[in-house]
């Protein structure tokens, strides 16, 4: 399984990059390989397409359903590389890919099974945070490029405002979702709080880098708080 996904999202980052290539250029990345050169677009396309490939029989290998949870998740990956990251709607391919991780665990299982519906909601709220955290420090330059995604429409503040309340909503519900959480876990819910607090302090005073690194120790948190509390999806 860890096959599997490791190489969908070789097949997600290296699309990305090969579709995103003229507005990396316009945009003067060369921290990436393909405006800096140093490895020409068609060797990541090729690369991106037989990571696919290769996902296919990686995730049939964890048995039918899913393998489906999984080739849906990466459609809803695609669909927003291929466009959907300048919509409005942006979000909703990020909600819906986090939603299915945990199915494409549960159903890999011997005895398959959908997981709990609180696991779902909690992957989901943590996508739909990433979405508007990752985007933060670039919000200014991709309006600037004329994208139109709904982190760029709403703006930095209320971007950050929403990661923050995304991911608060998602440690709630890893903490309360499984029954009565314990000691462990309260502690996790505390400080992924705080850090919450955090990003809405980093975001209005114009620290969209620093908001952004305390979404990742958000995510962590609620991911060890649960883990650390022995929860079943």
């Amino acid at each position: 399984m860890m096959a599997a996904i490791g190489s969908g999202q070789l097949a997600v980052g290296w699309s990305n990059d090969y579709l995103d290539r003229e507005q990396d250029r316009a945009s003067g990345r060369l921290d990436k390989p393909i405006p800096a050169g140093r490895i020409p677009a068609r060797v990541v396309g090729a690369a991106a397409m037989a990571a696919f490939v290769a996902c296919i029989p990686l995730s049939l290998a964890s048995g039918l359903a899913s393998a489906l949870a999984h080739l849906v998740a990466l459609s809803c990956a695609f669909a927003y590389n291929a466009g959907l990251k300048t919509r409005p709607a942006s979000v909703l391919p990020y909600a819906a890919a986090f939603g299915l991780l945990p199915a494409i665990m549960t159903l890999g299982l011997p005895a398959p099974r959908w997981p709990a519906a609180w696991a779902i909601a909690a992957a989901a709220l943590i996508g739909a945070g990433g979405h508007f955290a990752q985007v933060l420090p670039d919000i200014r330059s991709d309006r600037a490029l004329g994208l139109r995604g709904l982190p760029q429409l709403l703006g930095e503040r209320a971007s950050a405002a929403l990661t923050a309340l995304l991911l608060a909503a998602a440690t709630v519900a890893v903490t309360f979702g499984p029954g009565r959480p314990g000691p462990l876990a309260l502690v996790g819910l505390a400080g992924a709080l705080l850090l919450t607090l955090g990003i809405l302090l980093a975001a209005f005073r114009g620290r969209m880098k620093t908001a952004f690194r305390l979404t990742l120790a958000v995510a962590t948190v609620a991911v060890l708080a649960f883990l650390a509390g022995g929860r079943s999806l």
